[in-house]
């Protein structure tokens, strides 16, 4: 079984600084939900790992938080696609939780629920908090230049190892090419 780990905004949808609120303002970036179904049809799993802290901010409820998982997959389905699970820290910054990006407590949770060891499972992300959780836990980096992707690449201090590539469906392209 393969697994595949993404984070959400910017990676999948359009990212935005004033938080993702509602399932309106959830829009997939060009080409990233037929990549999902690409790899889902190549038998991978898709999992889902990403903050959302507008939860302990009081921004949205995680009612709304689920109608917007709930649009998310709706549209994956719809070009043939799936999602195995969705995996979120909905705690605040100065919490302390361990699930929070860069620490690998939802990523340890994945590999829990799929009895997986993470060594090699690639990890997709678009800033450095993803990167850093995805190399603590064991995963192979690859990063997109959506959302914060070309601020996070300029910006340098990626991890030694992090793959670049535009946008998801090119991170998809590189790995079904090596199958």
């Amino acid at each position: 079984m393969k697994v595949a780990i993404l984070d959400r905004d910017g990676v999948i949808n359009q990212d935005s600084a004033d938080f993702i609120k509602n399932p309106d303002e959830w829009i997939a970036l060009p080409g990233s939900l037929e990549a999902i179904a690409r790899l889902s049809r190549a038998n991978w799993r898709v999992v889902i790992a990403s903050n959302q802290s507008g939860v302990a901010r009081g921004l949205f409820s995680m009612d709304t938080l689920n109608a917007i998982h709930a649009k998310l997959r709706r549209e994956v389905a719809q070009v043939g696609g799936s999602i195995d699970a969705i995996f979120v820290c909905p705690h605040g910054p100065d919490d302390g939780c361990e699930c929070r990006k860069p620490r690998t407590g939802m990523f340890l949770d994945i590999a829990h629920r799929y009895d997986i060891d993470l060594k090699h499972v690639p990890a997709v992300g678009d800033s450095l908090r993803d990167l850093q959780a995805a190399v603590d836990a064991g995963c192979s980096p690859w990063l997109v230049l959506t959302g914060n992707g070309q601020k996070t690449r300029d910006n340098g201090e990626i991890p030694a190892g992090t793959q670049i590539r535009d946008n998801l469906a090119a991170v998809v392209d590189a790995w079904l090419s090596e199958e």
